[in-house]
């Protein structure tokens, strides 16, 4: 998928070449919803994760607790 925002059609064509055929009366709907999605995937991927370890890292229980109150 390009840039461009995907449209009613192509979206009938995506799902459909998923095996997800859609009713007519849906296409906008999806079209709308995968619009959303690809907006916030793009935010995202902006972001800069420095030195973040990945997630398997992370051990419950094992974290440190030296905040104040």
């Amino acid at each position: 998928m390009s840039a461009a925002e995907l449209t009613p059609p192509e979206a009938a064509l995506w799902a459909d070449r998923a095996g997800l055929p859609l009713s007519p009366d849906r296409h906008a709907a999806v079209a709308v919803t995968a619009n959303r999605i690809h907006a916030i995937v793009a935010v995202l991927r902006e972001l800069d994760f420095g030195d973040t370890p990945p997630a398997a890292a992370y051990r419950a229980g094992e974290e440190t607790h030296d905040a104040a109150v």
